[in-house]
């Protein structure tokens, strides 16, 4: 601890973020030469390695990941007596959200363009989903999940409700005949989920529709799934928000049929509470409370 420098952990945190030398530089207005320096620095007053060097990049090892926590809340302290926000470190270089694909695409769609408007100096790296992340290798600074995630360490709170609905094309209706009961659907084929590579029972919709539903096409992608029953291929349980954006579909027994879901915010506990997520969640949870009526 005797050559520790605090100041190293702005270049660690940055590094942290970023993954890469060249982005942790500019992240700071340095060289990458600088950055690396200080990071060996710091590795060597603390006697412990904090990264992992690879082809892709800077990665956390588990000293790193537990060292991060601390540094983020140091990093906000800091920011309470700083008078310019803009300047704020906490609200700068990379953060790492994983979303599932319909979210991903009403985000982008909507709340993207605000979001760079209100986060000037943030650089937003949107993952998505069709499978699980892990979230123990920290691949992401926060998850939208459609579970809430309680063990090991992480924190979910809900963002908005989402409905789902029963689609399908005119044509493939007008062939089949239009059903009038759930007891109608097992003469008609459908499209979803291939049930191994289910990242949430949540998604398990036709046997909540009827029991014994069994899919001609299944897909992990919602847009593929939409994609099928705007040919005519199956009917397809599809959010409200993404068949609307899909022409040639129709909603079947609408007034039967009406599933509803949710959205999780999820980070590490360590890391929930610190201003940059803090004030990203803010953010996120009232741009979405104003479009609870459409995602309903």
């Amino acid at each position: 601890m005797d050559h520790f420098n605090w100041d190293d952990l702005r270049f660690f945190l940055a590094l942290a973020r970023d993954g890469q030398l060249s982005g942790a530089a500019r992240a700071l207005g340095t060289s990458h030469v600088t950055v690396a320096r200080r990071i060996e620095r710091l590795e060597e007053g603390l006697g412990q390695r904090l990264f992992e060097r690879s082809a892709r990049g800077y990665g956390l090892t588990p000293a790193g990941r537990r060292l991060i926590a601390q540094a983020e809340k140091m990093e906000e302290a800091s920011a309470l007596v700083s008078p310019d926000e803009a300047r704020d470190p906490g609200l700068s270089g990379v953060l790492r959200m994983a979303v599932p694909e319909g979210f991903g695409a009403f985000f982008s769609d909507r709340l993207l363009g605000r979001f760079l408007t209100r986060f000037p100096g943030l650089t937003l790296d949107l993952i998505t989903l069709t499978q699980v992340l892990s979230l123990s290798r920290r691949e992401a600074d926060v998850t939208v999940t459609l579970d809430p995630v309680q063990r090991g360490g992480w924190q979910s709170e809900k963002l908005c409700d989402y409905a789902l609905s029963l689609y399908g094309a005119p044509a493939l209706l007008d062939e089949k005949g239009l059903p009038e009961r759930a007891a109608d659907l097992s003469a008609l084929p459908f499209v979803g989920y291939i049930e191994e590579m289910l990242i949430t029972p949540a998604l398990d919709y036709l046997d909540e529709l009827r029991p014994g539903l069994r899919p001609v096409f299944r897909s992990a992608s919602i847009f593929n799934q939409a994609v099928a029953a705007q040919r005519g291929l199956g009917l397809a349980v599809l959010p409200c928000y993404v068949a609307r954006t899909t022409p040639g579909l129709v909603p079947v027994l609408s007034d039967q049929i009406r599933l509803r879901r949710s959205y999780w915010l999820t980070a590490h506990r360590d890391h929930i509470g610190t201003r940059r997520l803090r004030l990203v969640r803010s953010w996120l949870m009232s741009e979405l409370a104003a479009h609870q009526p459409e995602l309903l």
